[in-house]
């Protein structure tokens, strides 16, 4: 069939019959797992562009380098061609419309949170911190905000954490034991967390997700690709930089219910990397965050090698399944081949598990949601081929990309208001009867255009912030978005 005869939805390949993600079903998330070098990358390329072209707006990382070739029209060839006539398919070179984006700055518009927005519990996690040195953090959050503190940057935080330990005995008296031997943990790991680029992740201008959700003049979803394979260096800042965003996107966006597609698509790759070593409380916030995205309009796509690698809780959520090879030589891919099969619904025709041990590259089974919302059964599917370039974009063709973006100068250049590290330098300053360096730039207000308003604080967040406890709060910035507070 040609393109143009599709039903609504997201060509993915042929079982001898076209292979579609519906969009009023692409809500209700997905899984895409394989083997190293069985075609993951371009399965997600395919969603991704298919998506972009139904007017929904993409966010996927590239791990490894290569999926931001989806910005440029694809150069097929023998073999794909091919391809695209045994599936009746009409492939057109196409690029989608591509934002890029990079944490480090380097090959996208660099993407910023505040301190306060990510959190203490996040925070903690990126710096593997332990029960104590957690609870340390919350408190040094929590005086901070009786303090009048803002918590921008990195040394906003550094500050802080100095300002509890010259006043640990008084802090300590207020808030339960603070050790200035802790305090001086967390500073050490928060060194490290700079040497890996992390600090890069904390600032002022903000992200405001409305610049993931843009589209093009023809209508058609940006595509927010963001550079990872320099972060994917450093796994627990990767992932947890990723459920920040995601509790963010939960956290902002209001209720839709049903829709007839999805108002964004987030894809998680290396997805297990969210879920390992990770502490119970957290999975079950993970867990409740993708249960209830769904109504704000959000899918989520969890990108693996095994199945397996992704809790039950979860995993159970995702309706969407679409199953690359894999391969079973020790016990434990044994158990996951056989939890991979048992996720689907039968086909008779064939053993799932075989099946799944048999696929070849570009091939996969494929189970997604039908117009009742069931899944349906598997079948052996071969992915179509991509409209977009498969490899990676030149240094001049992103150079190109970044300076028709529709965000350039948004984020480029970092801002640096009055906030913890200047007001407790000038208190420091005054107790020893000195005056403060003059010539500091003077606070910018955010702009109206941003769609915030000051200090970030919505209705829901001071309605949330008066009713929860003070335990509650804490974990609700950090796992659901952060909650700016002064």
């Amino acid at each position: 069939m040609t393109e143009a005869t599709q039903p609504e939805g997201v060509l993915i390949g042929s079982s001898g019959h076209p292979e579609i993600l519906r969009l009023d079903r692409a809500n209700r998330h997905g899984l895409v797992a394989g083997a190293t070098g069985t075609g993951k990358t371009v399965t997600l390329q395919i969603l991704a562009q298919g998506l972009s072209d139904a007017g929904v707006p993409v966010f996927a990382a590239d791990v490894k380098g290569d999926l931001c070739g989806i910005a440029a029209p694809g150069e097929p060839g023998e073999k794909m061609l091919a391809r695209a006539r045994s599936m009746d398919l009409d492939l057109t070179p196409i690029a989608a419309p591509v934002i890029l984006w990079d944490l480090f700055g380097a090959q996208g518009h660099p993407i910023r949170a505040t301190v306060s927005e990510v959190g203490p519990l996040l925070i903690s996690r990126m710096l593997e911190l332990n029960e104590v040195q957690e609870g340390v953090l919350s408190v040094v959050f929590r005086a901070a905000d009786d303090e009048g503190l803002l918590l921008l940057d990195m040394k906003d935080l550094q500050a802080a954490l100095t300002f509890a330990s010259e006043n640990a005995a008084a802090l300590g008296a207020r808030y339960g034991n603070v050790s200035t031997a802790t305090v001086a943990t967390i500073q050490r790991k928060l060194l490290v967390l700079e040497d890996q680029g992390g600090a890069g992740l904390f600032g002022e201008p903000a992200l405001d997700l409305s610049d993931f959700m843009r589209r093009d003049p023809q209508g058609r979803g940006y595509v927010n690709i963001l550079a990872a394979d320099r972060l994917i260096a450093s796994p627990r800042l990767y992932a947890t930089f990723l459920l920040w965003l995601m509790s963010e996107l939960f956290e902002a966006l209001p209720e839709v219910g049903d829709a007839d597609r999805p108002k964004l698509a987030f894809f998680f790759d290396e997805a297990h990397l969210l879920f390992r070593d990770a502490p119970k409380s957290l999975l079950e916030k993970v867990e409740q965050v993708v249960r209830l995205i769904r109504s704000k309009g959000v899918g989520v796509y969890f990108v693996t090698q095994n199945p397996a690698d992704i809790p039950d809780s979860v995993l159970g959520q995702l309706g969407n399944r679409i199953q690359h090879a894999l391969r079973a030589y020790t016990p434990a891919e044994q158990r996951g081949l056989k939890a991979a099969a048992a996720s689907f619904r039968v086909n008779p025709d064939f053993d799932t598990a075989e099946a799944i041990q048999g696929l070849g590259v570009g091939e996969a089974l494929v189970s997604v949601l039908d117009e009742k919302g069931a899944p349906t059964v598997v079948q052996k599917t071969l992915i179509r081929p991509p409209a977009s370039r498969l490899g990676p974009l030149s240094p001049g063709e992103r150079a190109a990309l970044m300076g028709s973006s529709p965000v350039r100068g948004a984020y480029d250049q970092a801002i640096d208001r009055d906030s913890a590290f200047e007001v407790l330098k000038a208190r420091a300053a005054a107790k020893a009867g000195q005056v403060p360096t003059p010539g500091r730039a003077p606070a910018r207000a955010p702009s109206a255009s941003r769609g915030r308003q000051s200090m970030g604080e919505t209705f829901t967040k001071q309605l949330l912030r008066t009713l929860a406890s003070s335990a509650g709060r804490e974990i609700m910035r950090g796992v659901l978005g952060g909650m700016r507070r002064r």
